[in-house]
């Protein structure tokens, strides 16, 4: 039937010490004991209210261990995970909860006031639960997530479950109304490291049975932090895997990311790894090492990972300085398949920005369904088959368009184009429906975006397309100056030009103070290209 994440959880729940850490959040602490037995009283209690196999449950919280709870109890009686953005406000809450038919909602006592005005509206919700600490809901039609946990004798459900069951991960992308990507328990499993880890010398357990047992021999998994919200898929897909390997989830504790908290939590709870997105979490925490050299132990970091979004190369140089034995992981994936590519840096090196070892089960492809031939210098789009998602949620044309069949493969296709340079290896070059085109030459933002961050004193970049008499779409950058210092336009497009083509350089640089990047690292095109027009006084 397939790996399920229920059953992974159950098996590795008794694999580890009863007493060892598995969620922990600020001077909280949750055993492995608590978290079999706290997520076994929620799944029976959530089925208690009818809820079958397959029905929707949305998360709109922020990160804290309720999340991985919830999480753990949602696998266990097979339903179904829905992420809603707690950024959202009224009318997009309802799309993401109606549109997804949840039937239960576990939300933060502080978007209370957005529940009661959303209730109306979402007849199809029995049962909304609401998470404080320890105080009663705020709501009087809520029951409080402790209540659920703390009631009844945790015993394990024993039910049989499905490597078809089903995770959801909405995701914005950059246009039209977010989408609902349905992801299998079995797929994701096997897109990712499918219980490979070093101790097995990175061979897959070939059964339940047997990943219990590399559990059981090492003692559980490691320690990490997920820096970025577990709302977006870089965090949750990482603190899933650190689950199914009998590890600890550190959580954060306050609401927006703050440097110096990670840095005190790495040494205070040996943490072994984190997952971030780029240089928005990784500019910060060099800021603070650089302010403070030798102040943070680090010793038991021995990696980071990013996925998202670039991640400067000057950035890592710089974190490297400060503790030469980890790891900086470029992972290349999106919210409709993982594992396109990845590259690592250490203190001996690393690889170029942008560029991947290509992903086994990847190919790119040409716009014709031509495989794009090493060192070609061809643009082509990476797909990947094997284990990707089923689709997108009640979207048959969407699901239709981004996983295709091709030559009788299914592929997923997110819609990041790149070159693939004559040694195999990807080189990004963005996503396909930012591309802008100038002149009848096409550009991809994140191209020059990454040459713009290397000019001294610009934070970050963002480079968009506005209506233009002459070039049809004119390149223009907006940039986020450090400290809100001014910044010399002509150098800057000197600058871009040593490095790039002459059409791929900014006709225009404007600075904004700050570039609305969203928790997760990706980029309000559409924002940024409404303020470019206004600022350069252009209409439509």
């Amino acid at each position: 039937m397939g790996w399920n994440y229920g059953d992974i959880l159950d098996a590795v729940g008794q694999a580890v010490s009863a007493d060892k850490p598995c969620l922990v959040h600020g001077e909280r602490v949750l055993s492995w004991a608590d978290f079999n037995r706290r997520t076994n009283n929620i799944a029976r209690r959530f089925l208690n209210r009818g809820l079958q196999a397959g029905d929707k449950v949305a998360f709109y919280m922020r990160n804290s261990p309720a999340y991985c709870e919830t999480l753990g109890a949602c696998f266990k009686a097979r339903l179904t995970h829905v992420n809603v953005n707690y950024r959202y406000v009224d009318d997009e809450l309802h799309y993401i909860i109606d549109n997804s038919d949840s039937r239960i909602v576990v939300y933060g006592a502080e978007f209370a006031g957005h529940i009661e005005a959303l209730r109306p509206r979402l007849p199809g919700v029995v049962l909304w639960v609401e998470v404080t600490d320890g105080e009663m809901p705020r709501t009087d039609f809520a029951v409080g997530f402790e209540d659920l946990a703390e009631t009844g004798d945790g015993a394990p459900l024993g039910m049989h479950r499905s490597g078809d069951d089903l995770l959801f991960l909405y995701t914005g992308g950059t246009t039209g109304m977010p989408k609902g990507v349905m992801w299998a328990h079995d797929d994701l499993w096997h897109a990712g490291t499918a219980g490979a880890t070093p101790a097995t010398n990175n061979v897959p357990p070939a059964d339940l049975a047997q990943h219990a047992a590399n559990v059981r021999a090492v003692g559980g998994g490691g320690v990490m932090v997920p820096c970025c919200p577990l709302m977006h898929g870089t965090g949750l897909l990482t603190a899933i895997s650190v689950l199914a390997q009998g590890g600890t989830v550190v959580t954060l504790t306050h609401p927006s990311f703050d440097a110096v908290e990670l840095l005190e939590t790495i040494e205070r709870r040996k943490v072994n790894s984190l997952a971030i997105v780029g240089d928005a979490f990784a500019k910060p925490i060099l800021r603070e090492l650089d302010a403070n050299p030798g102040k943070y132990e680090l010793s038991s970091l021995m990696g980071i990972v990013s996925s998202g979004v670039m991640w400067s190369p000057e950035v890592k140089q710089g974190l490297l300085r400060h503790h030469r034995t980890m790891v900086l992981t470029d992972s290349f994936g999106a919210s409709e398949a993982v594992g396109f590519g990845r590259s690592d840096t250490t203190a001996d090196g690393g690889t170029e920005v942008a560029r991947f070892q290509l992903g086994e089960h990847c190919k790119v492809f040409t716009e014709d369904w031509r495989e794009v031939e090493p060192g070609s210098d061809e643009v082509g789009f990476v797909a990947r088959s094997g284990a990707i998602p089923r689709g997108y949620y009640k979207d048959e044309a969407k699901t239709a368009k981004t996983f295709p069949v091709v030559h009788g493969v299914r592929y997923s296709i997110p819609g990041d184009y790149c070159k693939v340079a004559a040694d195999g290896t990807l080189i990004l070059l963005g996503r396909g429906s930012v591309c802008i085109n100038t002149a009848g030459e096409k550009v991809y933002p994140e191209e020059v975006e990454e040459v713009l961050k290397t000019y001294p004193g610009i934070v970050d970049a963002l480079v968009v397309g506005v209506p233009d008499e002459k070039w049809g779409q004119m390149v223009t950058a907006v940039v986020q100056p450090e400290g809100g210092a001014a910044i010399d336009e002509a150098a800057v497009q000197a600058h871009v030009r040593q490095h790039l083509a002459g059409y791929k350089t900014p006709k225009r640089v404007l600075a904004k103070e700050s570039l609305g990047r969203a928790s997760n690292g990706k980029a309000d095109y559409k924002g940024i290209t409404e303020f470019a027009k206004a600022t350069l006084g252009i209409a439509g």
